[in-house]
C-alpha cells in the first residue's frame, strides 16, 4: 500500500523549565564540524520489561538516523549497565555517566492482541539527570519505521534546536541498461533508503522529480516521442495527470510554496524565459522576456522571491534574483566559474546551487545576496542539488568518469551537510540521479 496510516500522537511535554538547560545543551550546526552528541539509544521493551524483537528495530533505527546526521554518536549497548525495563523507570545515572553520554533515551514497543504497535518513550538528560521529553503513538506493522523516524527527531530537535527531517522521501531517477539505452524510472523510497519502490515503468523517458509542498504529489518531465510532458504523479493513488505539452523544456517545474503554481522556464525562438502555470486555471504568465537562457528558476519559502540561472550577463551561467512578478532583476553570482540549478534553502537564508570552475564540478550555498560562498562537495559531475526540510542538508547526485572503453559513468546519490562535512552515499538499487527532498510528512502521505 502507498498509504501508511501511522496514528501516532506524540504528546510531548518538555519537562525541563527555564531556559538556561536549553541553551547549555543545544548545538550550533551552522559553520565548522561539530563534535557529535554520545548518546545512549536502549532497545525498546515490552510489557514484561523485556526488549521485544520490534523494540530492537525501532532503537536501531533511530539511532542510524542519529548517527547519520553527523551530529550524534550512538554508544554500542554492549557497554549499557541495566537500562530502565520501562520508560516509566527512573534510571540509575550513576550507571550512565562513566559512559561519558549526554542522553539517554528509553521506550516501550511491542504488538498488541489486534496486531496494533504500541510505543511509549522518554529521553533523560544523563548530566542534570532529568527528564527532556516522552510521548507515545501507534501504528500499524507498516507504519514501523515512520513512528521510529518520528522518535528520532523528537531527539534531534531536543538536542540540536532545530528542525526536523527524518520523517520524509526521496524522489529520484532510477537508471539502468547501456548508456545509450539508458531506462530512466521515477523511483521514491525513505530519506535513509528504505521502503524503495519504483513509480513508473521506464517505457518512458523521465526526468527531474519535484515534490509538491505537501507531499502528496510529485510534478516530473515525461518525454513521449521526443516531446516533453509536464506529469503530476499522486503519491497515495498512484494516478497521474498530464498537465500539457512544453517543447523546449528541459527542466521540470518547481512548485510554488502555496502548491498552487509552478515556475517553469521554456525555450522557444532561441531564447528560454521563465514562466509561471497556476493549475487551477491551468493559465501561464510569462515572467521574463529577453534574447538569453534564463532558466532552472526556484521560488524562496515566502513565495515573494525567484533565483534563477541566466547568461545575460556576459554570456556565462550566473545566478540572479528578482521579485515573483518578474521585476527588480539582480545578480548574486560575481565568483569565478559558471553557476547552475540554484535551490532556495527552506530557511530563506541561502541559495544551493551547481558550479563548475576548472573542469570540475562542485555543490556550494551561498547567502541570498551572494556572499559567503561555500562550497561542499566537488567531483567528475555533481549536479542537482535538493534541500531536507530543515534547511541543514543537502542531497545530489555524482557521476563517475567514463573510461575509454565505455565503461564506467555510474550515479549515485550523496548528501551532506551545510558545515561541508559528513558526506554519505545512498544505498540505491541501480544508478540514481536528480534527487528531490520532500517535506515533512502528514499523518497520512
Amino acid at each position: 500500500m502507498l498509504r501508511i496510516y501511522v496514528l501516532i500522537c506524540l504528546l510531548v511535554a518538555n519537562l525541563v523549565s527555564g531556559i538556561a538547560f536549553s541553551q547549555t545543551t543545544r548545538i550550533d550546526i551552522t559553520d565548522g564540524q561539530v563534535a557529535r552528541i554520545p548518546i545512549a539509544i536502549a532497545d525498546f521493551t515490552g510489557p514484561d520489561g523485556t526488549t521485544t524483537p520490534e523494540g530492537r528495530q525501532i532503537s536501531k533505527i533511530i539511532s542510524d538516523d542519529l548517527q547519520n546526521s553527523g551530529l550524534f554518536e550512538p554508544v554500542d549497548s554492549a557497554a549499557f549497565i541495566n537500562p530502565p525495563s520501562s520508560p516509566d523507570i527512573t534510571p540509575d545515572f550513576a550507571n550512565w555517566s562513566p559512559l561519558g553520554v549526554e542522553g539517554l533515551l528509553v521506550g516501550s514497543a511491542f504488538f498488541d492482541s489486534e496486531n496494533t504497535l504500541q510505543l511509549e518513550f522518554k529521553l533523560w538528560d544523563v548530566v542534570t539527570q532529568k527528564a527532556l521529553t516522552e510521548g507515545g503513538g501507534s501504528a500499524d506493522p507498516a507504519g514501523l519505521r515512520r513512528i521510529a523516524h518520528k522518535v528520532a527527531d523528537f531527539v534531534y530537535v531536543e538536542f540540536t534546536g532545530d528542525k526536523k527531517y527524518f520523517d520524509t522521501k526521496i524522489v529520484y531517477i532510477s537508471e539502468s541498461g547501456p548508456q545509450d539505452k539508458r531506462v530512466k524510472r521515477l523511483a521514491i523510497m525513505d530519506q535513509d533508503g528504505h521502503n524503495h519502490r519504483f513509480l513508473t515503468s521506464g517505457r518512458d523517458l523521465v526526468l527531474t522529480p519535484r515534490f509538491s509542498p505537501t507531499a502528496h504529489e510529485i510534478a516530473y518531465l515525461n518525454y513521449f516521442n521526443d516531446e516533453p510532458n509536464i506529469y503530476l504523479f499522486e503519491v497515495a493513488t498512484g494516478r497521474t495527470e498530464k498537465l500539457g505539452s512544453f517543447p523546449g523544456m528541459t527542466f521540470a517545474p518547481h512548485f510554488h510554496p502555496d502548491g498552487n503554481k509552478l515556475i517553469m522556464s521554456l525555450a522557444q525562438d532561441g531564447a528560454t524565459n521563465i514562466f509561471e502555470m497556476d493549475l487551477l486555471s491551468r493559465t501561464t504568465r510569462q515572467l521574463t522576456n529577453t534574447i538569453h537562457i534564463d532558466t532552472a528558476p526556484s521560488y524562496s519559502p515566502d513565495g515573494k522571491k525567484i533565483v534563477f540561472e541566466s547568461d545575460r550577463d556576459g554570456g556565462r551561467q550566473q545566478l540572479f534574483i528578482m521579485d515573483s512578478d518578474g521585476r527588480n532583476v539582480k545578480r548574486i553570482s560575481y565568483n569565478k566559474g559558471r553557476y547552475a540549478t540554484p535551490v532556495w534553502s527552506p530557511r530563506g537564508d541561502v541559495i544551493a546551487f551547481t558550479k563548475m570552475l576548472a573542469g570540475e564540478f562542485f555543490i556550494g550555498i551561498m547567502r541570498t545576496d551572494g556572499t559567503a560562498e561555500r562550497l561542499l562537495a566537488r567531483g567528475f559531475l555533481v549536479e542537482a542539488p535538493t534541500w531536507a526540510p530543515n534547511g541543514r542538508v543537502l542531497m545530489y547526485y555524482k557521476q563517475d568518469r567514463f573510461e575509454q572503453d565505455g565503461s564506467g559513468g555510474n550515479t549515485r546519490l550523496y548528501k551532506v551537510d551545510i558545515t561541508g562535512f559528513n558526506e554519505s552515499i545512498m544505498n540505491t538499487p541501480a544508478d540514481a540521479s536528480d534527487p528531490a527532498w520532500s517535506p515533512l510528512l502528514g499523518s497520512n502521505p
